[in-house]
């Protein structure tokens, strides 16, 4: 009986709502409304910001007990952006940094499936989503492994192609929208409308991308394994 609640907990998902409070809105309005002179300054504006995502994620960590690639990116990326503003970089930085994260994920995705190891196999063929041993019984016993496989590593090719979209989506805004000096207000006012912008701009299409890409997955199961998607979901 523990190991199952211990199991279930570790698998806990996080809630989205949560995520996009501390990592998106409370850090804009900080940014964009308190960071002025008469409330809380440049500095510890900005240090406030950073801290809801910062705070939020130590408190995730510490709650499911586990890290995970995106996560220390994003950790990554928010401890990246304090240092660009703090140090007062040229703001070209901060375009770069927000390129470069998702950059990094992109080709590391593409590399895995160069390497015939996709992430995306990874990330969506596990046992807590399908009934991974039938399925690939299934597809063995149909002769359809190999064409498998090409669909896997194709569908692995768009994923990774996501994150291109995303990273140059992220240099883009960030040029356009962030012009002033690191250590301005005027710099924090424009993060805070950057990061804000975002979501709507650029992790909505991601995330509609995503879920292209999985409906993609199930009708490639589906179709090699003869099998209906009630069959092939893990419902445990």
């Amino acid at each position: 009986m523990t190991d199952k609640h211990h199991s279930h907990g570790a698998h806990k998902k996080n809630n989205p709502l949560k995520e996009l409070v501390f990592n998106i809105v409370i850090p804009s309005v900080i940014l964009m409304k308190l960071s002025v002179p008469e409330y809380l300054g440049t500095v510890v504006g900005l240090l406030v910001a950073l801290a809801f995502p910062i705070g939020y994620g130590i408190y995730d960590f510490i709650k499911v007990r586990s890290l995970n690639f995106f996560s220390v990116l994003g950790f990554l990326s928010t401890l990246l952006t304090g240092g660009i503003a703090l140090f007062e970089l040229d703001v070209e930085w901060l375009a770069i940094k927000e390129a470069a994260i998702p950059a990094t994920i992109g080709f590391i995705v593409l590399i895995s499936g160069l390497f015939g190891k996709p992430l995306l196999a990874k990330l969506l063929l596990n046992s807590l989503i399908f009934k991974i041993d039938l399925i690939y019984d299934a597809i063995a016993e149909r002769g359809n492994s190999e064409r498998f496989k090409q669909k896997i590593n194709k569908a692995n090719f768009i994923l990774a192609m996501t994150f291109v979209f995303s990273s140059a989506m992220n240099y883009l805004l960030a040029k356009w929208i962030v012009t002033s000096p690191a250590g301005t207000v005027e710099f924090n006012e424009q993060l805070g409308e950057m990061t804000l912008i975002s979501y709507p701009v650029i992790a909505i299409p991601s995330l509609l991308m995503l879920f292209g890409i999985l409906f993609y997955v199930i009708k490639v199961i589906t179709k090699l394994t003869a099998l209906k998607f009630e069959q092939v979901l893990n419902a445990n």
